[in-house]
């Protein structure tokens, strides 16, 4: 496994790099009292009314948060800092949950944005001159650019695929021979399946890395991907709002936690119910504060991802801070008969069941009082016994819930696949 270059930011003291972003933490300040006045209001009804009342980072404590909800009560540019003028580009959410979350841009921001994807993809193990084939959705959505442009930056060859035409994506990876693919999770293993449809194997490609993100994932599901494609998983962590692709990665020789670019997002984990911080190591919502953003700045954004922070040295060289995996999002945990579930961990149970392929769906519905789920799954390989499929995994997900969990078992292929981000809940329940 080759060892990833590490930058002298990457590789600071923690007393240079907290330094670093108290500096920022002003500068961050100072914008948003100057050119937010939603944010100047709450800054002052915190008593903050100059960036020289930040004393030390911890006084970020004592500041207010923000949140999706805000971006969408000022749609579309009520929250920006600088005249709409001086964008370059917009991004935005699918708006799915409401309006999009718009997202702008200025010069600076977009070379902020590839230099730190540029870093990721370094820490992930791509090189210069490597060919990478690209097949996150170009677009609005921040995945296929963002990637796009850091690995250009980093002097990698990239092969603009975007998402769809799954049997082009295997022709391509097949006879460009990338070293290195981007998608999204999911589709990174409906490729696989494609791949093994047209009788071909990890062999009959060049691949070696395989840079990941715009969803959860779990171990058993990189193990799937890396089975598949014949390739290293690696995990980028990012949000449009707060930047797109690239805020964390992990690093390709441990691959344990993701490296958090701490000159740029200054991290926190708090209580998700009272917004209290919580220790390092304990596991909470996500918050991140934008230390160099120049046209969207965000104070304590609150990003719904439930996570941990560690602040150990890595082996890799690193002595960034580590987010540990993304747990699930906080409105997206179940209350199935009293206990708390999230789909990854549903997804862990399944991928650990023999005979079980990667792909499901959790059905929620209220057909009374209380909330029900149904997981819907299929086995890895035509002819298996059905019978004794589903009744293992309905005892491996009694014995990891503690409760019982309607299984259906459907044909292989069944499962709805995505070309982008998998829709892993179907929620049936009234509004």
């Amino acid at each position: 496994m080759h060892a990833t270059a590490v930058s002298d930011v990457e590789r600071a003291p923690r007393e240079h790099l907290r330094a670093l972003q108290l500096e920022r933490l002003r500068g961050l300040v100072a914008r948003l009292l100057d050119a937010v006045p939603v944010t100047r209001e709450r800054l002052h009804a915190a008593g903050v009314r100059s960036a020289q009342d930040i004393r030390s980072l911890e006084d970020v404590r004592r500041l207010p948060f923000s949140t999706k909800t805000d971006l969408r009560e000022h749609y579309p540019f009520g929250l920006l800092a600088v005249p709409r003028e001086e964008l370059v580009r917009v991004h935005a959410s699918s708006g799915t949950g409401g309006k999009p979350t718009v997202v702008g841009y200025t010069r600076r921001d977009l070379d902020t944005w590839t230099d730190v994807m540029a870093r990721c993809l370094t820490t992930a193990g791509v090189r210069s001159g490597m060919l990478v084939h690209n097949a996150n959705g170009y677009g609005l959505f921040t995945g296929g650019l963002g990637f796009h442009q850091g690995a250009e930056r980093l002097g990698a060859t990239v092969v603009p695929v975007s998402g769809g035409f799954t049997e082009r994506q295997v022709t391509l990876l097949r006879d460009l021979r990338a070293q290195v693919l981007f998608a999204t999770p999911s589709y990174a293993l409906q490729i696989g399946n494609a791949l093994a449809e047209h009788g071909l194997g990890p062999d009959d490609l060049a691949l070696e890395v395989g840079v990941f993100g715009g969803e959860p994932w779990t171990p058993a599901m990189g193990a799937a991907i890396e089975h598949a494609l014949g390739l290293a998983a690696v995990n980028m962590y990012g949000l449009s709002e707060v930047i797109g692709p690239g805020v964390a990665v992990q690093c390709l020789e441990v691959r344990e936690g993701s490296h958090i670019n701490e000159d740029h997002f200054l991290a926190e984990v708090i209580d998700p119910e009272t917004g209290e911080p919580l220790p390092e190591g304990a596991e909470g919502e996500l918050v991140f504060s934008t230390l160099t953003k120049e046209a969207l700045p965000l104070l304590r954004y609150r990003t719904g991802d439930i996570a941990s922070l560690h602040l150990a040295p890595c082996v890799c060289g690193r002595t960034l801070a580590r987010m540990g995996a993304v747990r699930g999002r906080r409105d997206d945990m179940l209350i199935i008969r009293g206990v708390n579930l999230y789909p990854s961990e549903i997804e862990h149970t399944l991928l650990g069941v023999e005979g079980v392929a990667p792909h499901y769906q959790l059905v929620v519905e209220r057909p009374g009082a209380l909330d029900e789920l149904t997981v819907r799954c299929e086995p890895a390989e035509d002819g298996a016994d059905g019978a004794d499929l589903r009744a293992r995994v309905s005892r491996a997900l009694r014995e990891r819930t503690g409760i019982s969990i309607a299984v259906e078992l459907l044909a292989p292929g069944a499962v709805p696949r995505s070309e982008g981000k998998a829709v892993r809940v179907v929620d049936r329940r009234p509004r």
